[in-house]
């Protein structure tokens, strides 16, 4: 498959968080951020340069077009992956890089193309959330697992049984490879679109993006078990107030914000 490589240079840390956001919502599939640059890859098929247009003229942006082949996507993603470090509490790393020292729970990945490999500050924030909660025994639900890192930190947190989703094959094939390479036996991975009929949860991960979230909202309050978490990240600040007004319509109360380089976390409770 071909992708298309978009490289915007120069942007700030902020506005690439921002620009991550609205891209994702238009189909990229990858991101590697530089000092002061982001490269973004989409399927060349699902490539809309309006939508690009658009979005690179709310920032008044510069950026360049480029064929690569997904193998070389790959190649490149994998060299130029750096391990992920959450204070002492988590260690994201490559196989190819040394353990980290001093961290209380080391997660091993095969970098590939898939969102959430723990630079983005979503990643950062929920991880963070996680480490505020007792998982022993619990069972959860991991919407829009990715990568399948917030799954195998679950599992790593001793969590019972896991159900974790992704709507694109690609993902789960990727989830798939990163749980065995972390010894995970009680995950299990379905390719889904939504998050209805998946069951009833003790807690709740959603690091996803806000439409998918206010669409999936009923969905994940009928999901979590009453005194259950839901924990939603994947959303900028300016998403706080329609998505509170929305977990608020259907009883949930929110029980803690965390926010990070323009973007947020919610903990809500049944």
């Amino acid at each position: 498959m071909v992708y298309k490589q978009l490289t915007f240079i120069p942007v700030s840390e902020e506005t690439a968080s921002i620009l991550i956001a609205l891209l994702s919502e238009s189909g990229f599939e990858g991101f590697e951020e530089g000092p002061d640059s982001l490269k973004a890859f989409i399927p060349a098929d699902t490539y809309n340069e309006t939508d690009i247009v658009t979005i690179a003229g709310q920032f008044n942006l510069e950026y360049t077009v480029d064929d690569i082949a997904e193998t070389n996507w790959n190649a490149q993603w994998e060299s130029g992956f750096e391990p992920v470090v959450i204070d002492n509490f988590l260690a994201i790393r490559a196989h190819f890089h040394e353990a980290i020292p001093g961290v209380k729970y080391d997660i091993i990945i095969t970098p590939k193309m898939s969102f959430g490999t723990g630079h983005h500050a979503t990643t950062y924030l929920i991880a963070k959330s996680m480490e505020q909660l007792d998982f022993n025994g619990k069972s959860v639900f991991d919407f829009g697992t990715g990568t399948g890192i917030l799954a195998i930190l679950a599992e790593k947190m001793g969590a019972g049984e896991i159900l974790a989703i992704d709507y694109d094959k690609w993902s789960i094939e990727n989830s798939r490879e990163n749980l065995e390479r972390n010894h995970c036996t009680h995950t299990t991975l379905k390719l889904a679109d939504s998050a209805a009929g998946a069951g009833q949860f003790e807690i709740i991960l959603a690091n996803i993006n806000r439409q998918v979230i206010l669409d999936n909202m009923f969905a994940l309050k009928e999901n979590l078990i009453p005194g259950g978490i839901l924990l939603l990240s994947g959303l900028l600040e300016d998403d706080e107030t329609i998505v509170h007004e929305k977990a608020g319509s259907y009883g949930l109360i929110l029980r803690e914000k965390n926010n990070r380089s323009g973007w947020i976390s919610l903990k809500y409770s049944h």
